[in-house]
C-alpha cells in the first residue's frame, strides 16, 4: 500500500486544482445569491446540483490535504485544506484530521468514526454526521445566515447556500462511504469499489467510489485516482 510520499512524488498541479475548486465554488455562489429564483426555470435546479458538487469538491480538497497531497508544502496544504473545510458550513480541518486517518486506520471496525455496523442507511448517516458536526458549526451557520439575509434574499440563501450543503453531506456519504463499506468486504482494505466509468466516478463523488484504490493508494490525489483504476483493471 502507498502509504507515504516524498515532496518530489507531489503534481504541483494539486494546489491549482484545490484553489480553483475553491474560486468556482465561490463565484458560483455569488451568482447564485443574486439570481432571480423561478421554480420553473430548470436552471435553478442545475444550480442547486452544481453548487452540490463544488460543496463536494470543497470537503475532497479539505481530504486531499489530510494526506499531505494538496502542496509539497505543508503550510499551503493544510492552509488549503483548512480554508476548503471552513467553507463548507464551517468543518473544522484539526477536528477532522484525525478522525478521518482513523478511518484509514480502523477501517470498518468500531474504531472507525465513518462505519456503522447496522448497515442501515439512516442510522448509519446519522451517526456519519454526529462524527463531524458539532453546535459551534450550527451556531456560526445560523449567525452567517442571519446577517447575510440582511443583504440578501432569504429565499437565495437557503436554496443556494444551505440546501446544497447538506445534499452534499449526502453525497459524500453515499457515494464515498455507504456504499464502498456497506456489506461484507474481504479484501484488505474492506472496501467495496464502483465499476470502471470515469464519467459517472467523477460526477458522483470526485472518483472516491473507486474507494478500494483510494484506501490501496491513499497518497493519490483524487483527481488521479481514475489512473490507479485502470492500472488494478487492466
Amino acid at each position: 500500500m502507498n502509504t507515504a510520499i516524498t515532496s518530489k512524488g507531489l503534481d504541483p498541479k494539486g494546489l491549482l486544482i484545490g484553489w480553483g475548486i475553491i474560486v468556482l465554488w465561490a463565484i458560483s455562489l455569488v451568482f447564485l445569491l443574486s439570481y432571480e429564483i423561478n421554480w420553473k426555470n430548470p436552471l435553478v435546479y442545475l444550480g442547486i446540483l452544481v453548487q452540490m458538487h463544488l460543496y463536494t469538491g470543497l470537503f475532497i480538497t479539505a481530504h486531499d490535504a489530510m494526506h499531505g497531497i494538496v502542496s509539497s508544502n505543508k503550510n499551503w496544504n493544510n492552509l488549503t485544506g483548512w480554508i476548503a473545510a471552513m467553507l463548507f458550513s464551517y468543518n473544522f480541518y484539526w477536528r477532522l484530521f484525525p478522525k478521518h486517518h482513523d478511518h484509514h486506520r480502523f477501517v470498518a471496525t468500531d474504531r472507525d468514526p465513518d462505519y456503522h455496523a447496522s448497515g442501515n442507511f439512516l442510522v448509519w448517516y446519522f451517526s456519519f454526521i454526529r462524527q463531524y458536526i458539532t453546535i459551534w458549526q450550527f451556531l456560526l451557520m445560523a449567525v452567517t445566515f442571519n446577517i447575510l439575509k440582511l443583504f440578501l434574499p432569504t429565499e437565495n440563501l437557503i436554496v443556494f447556500w444551505m440546501i446544497p450543503a447538506i445534499l452534499s453531506t449526502l453525497q459524500l456519504f453515499y457515494f464515498g462511504t455507504y456504499l464502498p463499506h456497506t456489506g461484507e468486504s474481504t479484501n484488505r482494505h474492506h472496501s467495496n469499489s464502483q465499476s470502471k466509468n470515469h464519467v459517472w466516478a467523477f460526477i458522483t463523488c470526485y472518483f472516491f467510489g473507486y474507494h478500494f484504490e483510494h484506501h490501496d493508494s491513499p497518497c493519490t490525489p483524487w483527481w488521479r485516482l481514475w489512473r490507479v483504476k485502470e492500472q488494478q483493471t487492466a
